[in-house]
């Protein structure tokens, strides 16, 4: 018996990386997923793993989250298939490169806050009478130490998620009599774009890894999902409004990341 059998989540972004960690730890609790991502191919991966390693279903959904329309397509398609839903996790994220902020495009600012923002804005709302029924919503949205500790060349970014913690308290506090707990994880793990950004600055990654006080960095599903998991099951029922630091200690002095850029 898993701590969130019978329990139906969506998770955005789903199909690699920090998205695909916390789809498998919710499975392996036992929870049903929708998989949303704008890469369905690979997405079709990730919920064929699901299925196959711990038995649950698993539906892929293409799914934009910057088009309010695929967003709310996203969780009806839940409820049609599952007849309930209980966690949300808005995870997806499209990289948009790095720049200084005085020469950040205008429309890389637009496209984070709809990333960021918009789509769990949208995703939030429409979820809601389903996270308000059966007492055991739990809305978990993913930001970033980037915000926390103002890393350098991602305004963008950086915004986009300081915003989306604002939200999810905002949130939090109006939910709370609904049982609907809201809640931030920061981690600090081996996605798919710390991936590509480490191998583009190696020295950057190598000294990153070594100021990490455990001397790493997380793994998506071991370290990051089973967090996530926690935050989703009746054992976080009195934790709401949160900011969870999953990230091997490095928020306390900061993160080496300064990545090169003109």
């Amino acid at each position: 018996m898993g701590k969130l059998d019978g329990r139906v989540a969506i998770v955005t972004g789903a199909a690699m990386g920090i998205g695909r960690g916390v789809a498998g730890a919710l499975a392996h609790e036992g929870a049903n997923v929708i998989v949303a991502d704008v890469d369905e191919t690979a997405g079709a991966g990730a919920a064929k793993w699901l299925i196959d390693e711990w038995g649950v279903q698993a539906k892929v959904m293409r799914t934009d989250v910057t088009e309010r329309d695929q967003v709310h397509a996203m969780v009806d398609a839940a409820t049609a298939e599952f007849g309930r839903l209980d966690i949300l996790v808005n995870n997806a994220w499209r990289p948009l490169g790095y720049a200084r902020l005085e020469k950040t495009a205008e429309e890389n600012m637009r496209a984070g806050f709809d990333m960021g923002v918009m789509a769990a804005f949208w995703a939030m709302q429409r979820a809601y009478p389903a996270l308000a029924e059966h007492g055991t919503g739990r809305v978990i949205n993913m930001c970033s130490l980037n915000g926390v500790n103002a890393h350098m060349y991602s305004v963008y970014y950086n915004t986009a998620k300081e915003a989306l913690r604002s939200m999810t308290r905002t949130a939090a506090r109006e939910w709370a009599p609904k049982h609907v707990c809201c809640n931030v994880i920061c981690p600090g793990a081996k996605s798919a774009a710390y991936e590509r950004v480490a191998a583009a600055n190696p020295q950057m990654a190598a000294a990153q890894e070594a100021a990490n006080p455990m001397g790493r960095i997380g793994d998506p599903l071991d370290d990051i999902g089973t967090v996530a998991a926690f935050l989703a099951s009746d054992d976080s029922r009195y934790l709401t409004g949160n900011t969870l630091f999953v990230d091997g200690g490095s928020h306390i002095n900061g993160v080496q990341w300064a990545p090169q850029v003109d």
